[in-house]
């Protein structure tokens, strides 16, 4: 399972990095950004949240 944020829809609230920061950060523009290729299976259920919790639906998890 891997996650993708869309940049030019992102509005760099947080909630990702709140809801699962093992998967997703804040890069140097205030945006999210994956940060791993494949979510291990422990996370799978946090960045699913994450990407649920996206006030924008920018996060991608598949």
């Amino acid at each position: 399972m891997k996650a993708f944020v869309d940049k030019d829809i992102c509005i760099g609230c947080g909630a990702c990095t709140g809801t699962c920061p093992e998967v997703f950060e804040m890069d140097d523009d205030g945006l999210a950004v994956a940060i791993e290729d494949e979510i291990s299976d422990d996370l799978e259920e946090s960045a699913v949240e994450a990407c649920e919790g996206c006030p924008v639906d920018a996060i991608t998890v598949e």
